[in-house]
């Protein structure tokens, strides 16, 4: 290469060089300038990111306050309604188990809730929209009043206001926010099974005197006598041809109703457990259809007896009774106690005019009437005094006072007069050992329930016009002991008095 070559090679070289080295420098230039740029835009990105920040955390803080406020309501509903029995007892109890229940309850992590009566209402429906009166009326006007409607924004502001910590440093406005949760809670079922039957009489109560002693006055209520056996499907106070009634288990009072609600399939479950879903079944007409459809549904009433073959009855959902004897009638039945033995499940059922009634509700029976007539007597409850009876009065929990079996002659009319042998010092049913008791199945009988036996019916003002999903007006709920079996045409039960629908319910829910 010769010299001006190799020099002009040179040149080139460091000419190359030195653009390496300006191209080197300018990045650094550019890299210094960047991260200028990042920084400037990095600060406000920080208030950005602790605004977000702040905001999760006091909306943490409200919502952890409506979470609490909601247990808070919804626990002092359900102990509230629970006390509710159609009585200003029962108003007052559910006060006092509401104050109780707030005590027990906790907010903003420790405190406690500070009650305050104005937070809780009364209603007959658990609807928003329902007539919601405040304890002092609710004392004063109890019937029916079943449900609760339990308000936290009624309490004080301690309780409701939640304190904001970073979203006031915004504005003054946000200093603090108010919050408030509501519950209702009331009846969702009750124990009543969807079967009715005529009242024999529209009274509540009847004096009834032994045409053989004077000094025999017997309480008959609503046509029937305690510790007599009905055949509840051979009874009408008002025709020769018996009158009964599928009720419907789903519709409230007042309500529409469906004659769908009252067939056989969909009343099987309802007939299984002995209660239906809807909370009472006075205070409007209830949805009824006739006749009770028996032959396709005395399966299912003799779950209690602990029978479940070809039943749709489950032993869980539907158990038997502790005590599963049956008193049958006849020489080798089980009512033993009687002398001599009756010749029928229930009393004789005869026609007077236009009434099908039994041969015990006519105020003489003929002279010729065998002891027997008169059916299974006193397996669960005994003939009571109207003396003892007290009207607008609950009857008290030990029950009226009653007859006693020397008193047979007289009450019950006969030749010769029915006579007790060996009847126990308690009716035989509460027998819990011996010749009156029946044991469950060695499966069943830890899940048995002492008063599964009992089928609260609803005795209706008739007569009730025939046909499906029409009105009837229930005036009390009848307590009617199965003494045997049903089968496909008799349901044969003793009256055991009237309940008060009030003492009948079943499950409290939350409405909402």
């Amino acid at each position: 290469m010769t010299g001006s070559a190799r020099r002009y090679t040179e040149c080139r070289v460091h000419a190359v060089q030195r653009e390496i080295l300006r191209s080197t420098r300018h990045c650094r230039v550019n890299r210094h300038a960047q991260s200028g740029a990042f920084a400037i835009m990095f600060v406000p990105l920080l208030f950005v990111l602790a605004g977000f920040f702040g905001l999760a955390l006091d909306l943490s803080l409200v919502y952890n306050r409506k979470a609490e406020l909601q247990g808070v309501a919804q626990g002092i509903a359900l102990d509230a309604a629970r006390e509710l029995n159609g009585t200003s007892a029962g108003v007052v109890a559910a006060l006092t188990k509401a104050a109780v229940a707030s005590g027990r309850q906790q907010f903003g992590y420790g405190r406690t809730i500070p009650w305050n009566e104005n937070a809780i209402r009364f209603s007959n429906s658990p609807a928003a929209d329902a007539d919601w009166v405040d304890a002092a009326t609710a004392r004063s006007m109890p019937t029916n009043q079943y449900y609760v409607k339990v308000d936290t924004e009624a309490l004080d502001d301690d309780t409701s206001l939640v304190d904001m910590i970073f979203i006031r440093i915004l504005s003054d406005a946000f200093t603090s926010v108010r919050v408030s949760e509501r519950a209702v809670a009331g009846r969702s079922t009750i124990n009543i099974t969807p079967l009715a039957v005529c009242a024999m009489s529209p009274d509540p109560a009847i004096a009834r005197t032994s045409p053989l002693s004077t000094s025999i006055i017997e309480l008959v209520e609503f046509g029937f006598r305690r510790g007599v056996s009905y055949d509840l499907m051979n009874l009408n106070p008002g025709g020769a041809s018996p009158a009964s009634f599928a009720v419907d288990p789903l519709a409230p009072p007042g309500g529409a109703g469906s004659s769908s609600n009252t067939s056989a399939s969909a009343l099987a479950p309802f007939v299984c457990t002995g209660n239906m879903w809807t909370a009472r079944v006075t205070g409007g007409a209830i949805r009824v259809s006739s006749p009770f459809p028996v032959e396709s549904l005395y399966r299912e009433l003799n779950s209690r007896f602990d029978r479940y073959t070809d039943s749709r009855c489950n032993a869980n959902g539907a158990p038997p009774d502790f005590n599963i004897k049956s008193y049958s009638h006849g020489a080798s039945g089980g009512a033993s106690w009687m002398s001599p033995r009756p010749s029928n499940a229930s009393a004789l059922s005869v026609v007077t005019g236009t009434r099908l009634e039994t041969i015990a509700d006519l105020p003489t029976p003929p002279a010729s009437t065998p002891p027997g007539a008169y059916g299974v007597l006193w397996a669960h409850s005994r003939a009571v005094k109207f003396s003892a009876y007290s009207p607008g009065s609950l009857e008290p929990d030990e029950g009226y006072a009653t007859f006693t079996t020397s008193d047979w002659p007289n009450l019950y009319p006969a030749t010769p007069a029915p006579a007790p042998s060996s009847y126990p010092a308690s009716p035989p049913y509460f027998a819990a050992s011996g010749t009156h008791y029946g044991r469950p199945s060695t499966t069943n009988l830890p899940i048995s329930v002492l008063g599964r036996r009992i089928l609260y019916v609803p005795l209706l003002r008739c007569p009730v016009p025939a046909g499906a999903n029409v009105g009837a007006t229930a005036l009390a709920i009848g307590k009617f002991f199965m003494t045997v079996p049903a089968t496909e045409t008799s349901i044969h039960a003793e009256f055991a008095g009237t309940a008060p629908e009030s003492k009948l319910t079943s499950h409290i829910v939350l409405y909402q």
